[in-house]
């Protein structure tokens, strides 16, 4: 079955930075620590390492999301939302989207994830359901704080980037529960 196109081809064009990490990579299959263990994937929910560079100069803050778009829900499946990064931040560490944020960076906060759960969910797509992605995004923002507060939902945390976005970074790794 042919995977659906990404879905930020359906917002206005950005420019590009680079985002790598020590723990996913691109077009690979996600290790089992970023995996879920809370929905019995065998997984562990630990947050990859995330870093980043190429930012424009007049980026003000990042916010960084975890989405699969393969999810059978119509809508797909936020994992992780954390956002109000300072600009001066260029990496996440490996675990630091714990439920309490405690290991995030200094003014960064965490919504909660599709399954009601502030951090980040690893990956449990049903089994024989076909290879997610797990698109791992770092927005560069123009503005420092996004006028949201931690109660509302990932796509509303989207709809107010929508315009504010300056470039966008992504990593997409994948996952296949047999």
């Amino acid at each position: 079955m042919p995977l659906p196109n990404n879905p930020y081809d359906f917002l206005p064009p950005v420019s590009n930075f680079t985002l790598d990490s020590s723990d996913v990579s691109d077009g690979e299959m996600l290790p089992m620590a970023q995996v879920s263990g809370i929905f019995g994937a065998g997984g562990q929910d630990i947050s990859p390492n995330l870093k980043w560079s190429g930012a424009p100069e007049q980026t003000e803050s990042f916010v960084v999301t975890c989405f699969d778009p393969d999810a059978p829900t119509g809508s797909g499946f936020w994992h992780w939302i954390v956002y109000d990064i300072p600009g001066d931040v260029f990496e996440l560490a490996t675990g630091s989207g714990t439920e309490d944020g405690q290991k995030l960076p200094e003014g960064a906060k965490q919504l909660r994830n599709d399954a009601g759960l502030y951090g980040y969910l690893g990956s449990a797509p049903p089994a024989g359901h076909g290879p997610h992605r797990y698109m791992f995004a770092v927005h560069a923002l123009s503005i420092e704080k996004l006028p949201i507060d931690d109660q509302v939902s990932p796509a509303i945390c989207g709809f107010n980037m929508f315009g504010t976005t300056l470039a966008r970074a992504l990593l997409v790794p994948i996952y296949l529960q047999s």
